[in-house]
């Protein structure tokens, strides 16, 4: 069974890269490809570099906003190889890996990977939970789309095949995995992470909440408060019952000020 984990390019300028983007997927037994305003797709070049995966590139699903790529995940995992000061939880490749195959159990998630030239913008990393990063040379650590998307393949398929052979009895043969004692330990949830839907719902309750009890930015610039806090959200991985809480409290704080006139 393929595991609910969606690769969402956006921006992509070169169609040869999403052909070799949908060959690496197959190669590592992947297949969910979002595309988010790709310069120019379907493209002769991109079937040509899919080599063998051209049914995954007709399976791949094309949209105009990013958070219609997301809505539905509960986790989502954002590449860079940019330093950024926000307040990021960075995770190694093969960590965000377990990372990603323990909350697919539960709902879909999400690898962002930007455009080749300018990567993932700001406003693109709002929604992501934290920072995914592949180690490379310091004077030279930005890799190509396509490279990038199979070495996050691969990382995927190995922390599968460890789970697998950690899973199977003590008389099966496990040729071809990696020793189980390798894998990282995984983070268990009993509910499910809040969805990118359910967050943004939580962040438009909370502004209206902050602009009604007047607690506001006073930073010069006056634009930081709502960014730190997503930050902060986001870092936390809520799940489904905690923004049901947080939201509940909102609400009340609403009443008793509706109450109080």
């Amino acid at each position: 069974m393929h595991p609910p984990i969606r690769f969402v390019l956006v921006g992509t300028s070169h169609p040869g890269n999403i052909g070799a983007a949908a060959r690496a997927l197959k190669n590592m037994s992947l297949e969910e490809l979002v595309l988010v305003r790709p310069a120019a797709f379907p493209h002769p070049e991109a079937n040509a570099r899919a080599s063998g995966a051209e049914d995954l590139l007709a399976r791949a699903r094309v949209e105009q906003d990013l958070g219609n790529a997301l809505r539905d995940c509960s986790l989502v995992l954002a590449t860079t190889s940019r330093e950024r000061d926000q307040y990021f939880r960075v995770l190694d490749v093969r960590e965000a890996a377990e990372r990603a195959l323990t909350a697919a159990e539960h709902g879909p998630v999400a690898l962002l990977f930007g455009s080749e030239r300018a990567g993932l913008s700001n406003a693109e990393l709002e929604c992501a939970h934290a920072l995914l990063r592949i180690p490379a040379n310091p004077a030279y650590s930005s890799l190509n789309l396509a490279m990038a998307v199979q070495v996050v393949a691969y990382e995927l398929l190995r922390a599968r095949l460890q789970r697998d052979a950690a899973a199977a009895p003590p008389d099966v043969a496990s040729v071809g995995t990696v020793p189980a004692s390798a894998a990282g330990p995984g983070v268990p949830r009993h509910e499910p992470l809040a969805s990118v839907a359910q967050m943004e719902h939580f962040y438009a309750h909370l502004a209206e909440v902050l602009e009604e009890i007047d607690f506001r930015d006073r930073t010069q610039a006056g634009t930081h408060l709502m960014k730190r806090l997503r930050r902060l959200f986001q870092r936390a991985e809520a799940d489904e019952n905690e923004i049901n809480i947080l939201r509940g409290i909102l609400t009340a704080v609403q009443q008793r000020r509706r109450r109080a006139g």
